[in-house]
């Protein structure tokens, strides 16, 4: 069982939200869920075509209606988008309502991260490493007045990231210790069922 039931990721497109969240929510007993999932289900298309549809602004709107509702229930552990926190609302929303995990990488490692993705609107330019610079300089100081904690992710495996997140939580008192992660590459803990 843990202290707080929801925990919601923050960072750059290709931080590691998505995967480490999944992760950190099977950790610990809760439910996992992505804000852009989300959005795609609800509007029956992806986060591109809405972008291509409604542009930012609208896209924007959309999604401080989504991150409004999902910061209100209990037990989840929350990937955001990338750009959530651009609008006030949903960074004192998520600050409030929970506790947030900024999980912050270099924009040179999420390019290389991000190289081949085609999904991600804002990637789509001839200089997308210029772009996440330019996301990095705008973004980071709103991550940091979001976050309770901040994760420099580097380049350890989803597995370790998860670990270190679950850690910080740990010490923190945000999940109690008796749900102590699994090491990577073992097995089950001794006496969990």
């Amino acid at each position: 069982m843990t202290s707080c039931t929801r925990i919601f990721l923050i960072g750059l497109m290709g931080a590691g939200k998505t995967t480490v969240g999944r992760a950190l929510a099977q950790r610990v007993g809760l439910r996992f869920l992505d804000s852009d999932h989300e959005i795609e289900r609800r509007e029956g298309c992806t986060i591109a075509t809405l972008f291509a549809r409604e542009g930012e602004q609208g896209f924007r709107e959309i999604e401080a209606r989504v991150i409004e509702e999902l910061t209100e229930r209990d037990g989840i552990v929350l990937a955001t988008g990338g750009g959530a926190v651009l609008r006030e609302s949903n960074r004192k929303a998520l600050h409030g309502r929970g506790v947030v995990v900024y999980l912050r990488a270099s924009p040179d490692e999420l390019a290389h991260r991000t190289r081949n993705d085609r999904s991600r609107p804002l990637l789509q330019t001839a200089d997308p490493r210029t772009r996440l610079r330019e996301l990095f300089r705008q973004r980071d100081p709103l991550y940091r007045e979001t976050a309770h904690f901040t994760i420099d992710t580097g380049r350890p495996s989803a597995a370790m990231l998860t670990h270190l997140v679950l850690t910080q939580l740990e010490l923190a008192g945000v999940v109690d210790p008796s749900r102590a992660p699994v090491q990577p590459g073992s097995r089950e803990r001794p006496g969990r069922d």
